[in-house]
């Protein structure tokens, strides 16, 4: 109830400083040209419609067409142009305008060094200068400008700049948004000539400038997401991010484990932890001390955080753990195999299973015991070798030649994603087509779902909407997309909003994304709108944050399928005044819109959710065209993921997350359902079945059933272990039991046996979570 108490007299200065201050907005990019300007004189445009005093000073349109007509009917205030090595410079004019006194200034180039002379050396304290006076100001940054990401993006790309700003800055703005723009539409641009040339202008330098920004911007907004949590008194991981703790010892094998818990953080982009409990009351041994010091050098080598914990007693041990890792928000603990014998469990109890009993939000990893199955101490890793030169001159068989001439012939892709309804996709999609419209191609707006909302639909501009397809369904008549008719009419480019929706029942197919594909295998191109939680892999995910279950999803592969997917990213804030503008939904709906899913906590956490699934997208295709550009890592190329589900509800969750590990390892893929005792499945057994096995081959896996005698635990586990050492799995994936009751005593005995046989590979026990409560459920103790 940190809210209620009361502020001290500090706080409350801080309180009303701050409310003399103008407010500051950073329009940040990867790169000069993507649009940035353009977007900050748009809002512009917006606050002066509605009555706010917005003047521009220092802007440069760069005499881009959209960007110029955005600057006409905003005032602007002259700048003081100099010249420096023969190219003309702008500072802006304080003493202007500070008499000016506007509320807001709209100013390009945060980073840009001003003239010898001036009052203040860079344009950054010109801006504070004004904040402190009352005027708000909406400025433009380049990711690469920024003091801490310039020399990554310089070792990376080579891109070079004269002046940076601090790495703090983007933390001081009272919002920070991103202009995401896919190397792709950079490259057309560059092509028409309205970008400057140059060598940063290749498909690997964009994407990776790119990855960064969105890595960058994810990470404030992760910031800020703990803030708000913090503020709300809530504990343990948000659904958004990966914060991976090892739990290790000052041991030979402590470093495996923390090398392991690198590479796990590295391909899921997560923040890397470390904990050792250590007996205070005892000194280290000498071969302690020496494995401490090599410890703490490989930490801080690998950017992690290795914290020493009083070890109190063996017995307190995972409960001090598992409260720890409540507080820092961990999504996952890494820790070894045990090498007690049953015996030792029983007497001395058994860390990983007291784990198992006392957390719930947080999965456990369990590193593979190499060296006690074949003699191994090291982790192996190793990158993909680079393709040989022999296979240019490889010849195409029957199968490979059909696959590349379907993709010659397939329509391009290209889908807008965002957070969350209201961020401007389909506004975005609509101005697309219309510009593609002025170069001369053939446009058509399949479907259009405007919601009510004027500003999209005054978008539509000249472009043609088909009629949609009216159809009868148990006495209402239904309408839906025309795939036929587009089919036939074959335009160059069609644009289809809302590509998750569910047809109606007797259409051709039924999802929409299956229309699309029909479309694009026609040879027409397709421009299309999706939101995050639309995504089935991410479906746990968004549960967790929002407490809802999002029904119509799209498969994974349908994303990697698009040529292009860009972000548009909105800061909650300027999408919860959407809202209340009535610029989303009808005005009966707000109230229950912005306390429910559209609450700020949920905002947050959707828009991070967003930026780290596209970050993670542009990563997978730097990998495909040059895979030593990963910003991720290398990844282990024998990993096999192996995942046993029961008959309960937990299934489609342990599928989704088997998934989303094997995509990121470039592993192969297995889902095998345990049917114990029975030869004849009921009716209900049937459909569950067949629900779990089209869940694993719709996102790319391999579906068994495993029948598996009645028998002691250790039997059972034997038969678990053995079907995925003949799948050669590496990893094995398991739930965590939901039950209560002796089925939980059960179900526990079951995976301490299957634990004991499983120690040669690496096995992660998932989470279970409460939607209802949107927090980890509680343990069943």
């Amino acid at each position: 109830m940190d809210h209620f108490r009361r502020k001290s007299p500090e706080e409350i200065l801080r309180s009303i400083s701050k409310l003399h201050q103008g407010r500051l907005k950073v329009y940040i990019g990867a790169v000069s040209g993507s649009g940035k300007t353009y977007h900050m004189l748009r809002e512009g445009q917006t606050l002066r419609q509605q009555g706010i005093d917005v003047v521009i000073s220092a802007v440069s349109t760069m005499q881009r067409p959209e960007t110029v007509e955005q600057a006409q009917d905003l005032e602007r205030v002259p700048s003081i142009h100099w010249v420096q090595n023969g190219v003309e410079k702008k500072d802006l004019d304080l003493d202007l305008l500070l008499k000016r006194n506007p509320e807001v200034v709209l100013v390009d180039g945060l980073a840009h060094r001003n003239r010898r002379g001036a009052r203040h050396a860079t344009r950054l304290e010109d801006i504070k200068c004004l904040l402190r006076r009352g005027i708000s100001v909406i400025t433009t940054v380049n990711v690469y400008e920024l003091e801490d990401v310039h020399g990554i993006a310089t070792k990376l790309t080579g891109i070079k700049v004269s002046y940076t700003v601090p790495a703090d800055t983007l933390e001081t703005a009272d919002e920070v948004v991103l202009i995401d723009v896919t190397p792709e539409t950079m490259l057309d641009r560059a092509q028409e000539g309205l970008l400057a040339g140059g060598g940063i202008w290749k498909q690997g330098n964009l994407a990776v400038l790119r990855e960064l920004t969105l890595r960058l911007v994810a990470e404030g907004v992760n910031n800020s997401l703990a803030r708000y949590r913090k503020e709300q008194g809530l504990i343990g991981p948000s659904g958004a991010d990966e914060r991976i703790l090892v739990s290790t010892q000052y041991h030979w094998n402590g470093s495996i484990y923390m090398r392991r818990g690198q590479q796990i953080a590295k391909r899921l982009n997560g923040e890397l932890l470390a904990v050792t409990f250590v007996n205070q009351k005892q000194e280290l041994t000498k071969e302690q001390a020496a494995f401490k010091r090599s410890m703490l050098k490989l930490a801080e080598r690998i950017g992690a955080k290795l914290e020493e914990l009083p070890l109190h007693s063996r017995r307190e041990l995972p409960g001090e753990l598992v409260q720890y890792a409540l507080e820092h928000h961990v999504t996952r603990i890494v820790l070894g195999h045990s090498k007690q014998t049953p015996w030792q469990e029983l007497r001395q109890g058994s860390m990983i299973q007291e784990l198992l009993k006392k957390t719930r939000g947080i999965d456990i990893f369990i590193v593979a015991d190499r060296a006690a199955h074949d003699g191994e101490r090291i982790i192996p890793a190793q990158i993909h070798p680079p393709q040989r030169s022999s296979e240019s001159f490889h010849r195409l068989n029957e199968q490979e030649l059909d696959q590349k001439i379907e993709q010659v012939k397939r329509g391009r892709f290209k889908v807008y994603i965002g957070a969350a309804p209201g961020v401007g996709k389909t506004y975005t999609m609509l101005r697309e087509g219309n510009d593609l419209l002025k170069k001369g191609l053939t446009v058509l707006t399949g479907l259009l779902e405007t919601h009510g909302r004027k500003d999209t639909l005054l978008q539509v501009g000249e472009l043609e909407v088909l009629p949609r397809r009216v159809m009868d369904y148990r006495g209402s008549r239904l309408e839906e997309m025309d795939t036929d008719e587009i089919i036939r009419q074959r335009p160059d480019v069609v644009l289809v909003d809302e590509l998750a929706h569910t047809n109606v029942p007797g259409s051709k197919h039924r999802k929409r994304y299956e229309d699309v594909l029909d479309i694009l295998s026609a040879g027409i191109s397709v421009i299309t709108t999706v939101n995050v939680q639309h995504l089935e892999s991410l479906n746990d995910a968004v549960e967790q944050i929002t407490g809802v279950r999002v029904r119509e999803t799209v498969p994974d592969h349908i994303l990697q399928l698009a040529d292009e997917v860009q972000l548009i990213d909105v800061t909650p804030e300027s999408l919860q005044q959407r809202m209340k503008d009535g610029k989303i939904y009808a005005p009966e709906k707000i109230h229950q819109a912005l306390s429910h899913f559209f609450k700020t906590g949920n905002l947050i956490a959707l828009r991070e959710l967003a930026l780290r699934e596209i970050a993670d997208d542009v990563d997978e295709r730097l990998e495909s065209w040059q895979r030593s550009s990963s910003l991720r890592g290398p990844w282990r190329r024998e990993e096999v993921i192996y995942v046993m589900v029961g008959s309960g509800p937990q299934g489609e969750r342990l599928i989704r997350r088997g998934f989303r590990i094997a995509h990121r390892l470039k592993a192969a893929w297995y889902v095998t359902l345990l049917q114990e005792g029975r030869a004849h499945s009921s009716r209900a057994d049937s459909k569950r079945l067949t629900a779990l096995q089209t869940l694993t081959e719709r996102l790319g896996g391999t579906f068994g059933v495993l029948p598996v005698r009645r028998g002691k635990a250790r039997e059972v586990a034997s038969q678990w272990v053995a079907a995925a050492d003949e799948a050669k799995a590496t990893q094995l994936i398991i739930g965590q039991p939901k039950i209560t009751g002796w089925k939980l005593y059960a179900e526990r005995k079951s995976i301490r046996s299957l634990l004991r046989y499983a120690r040669h590979m690496d096995v992660l026990v998932v989470a279970d979570y409460d939607p209802c409560t949107n927090e980890p459920k509680p343990s069943g103790n």
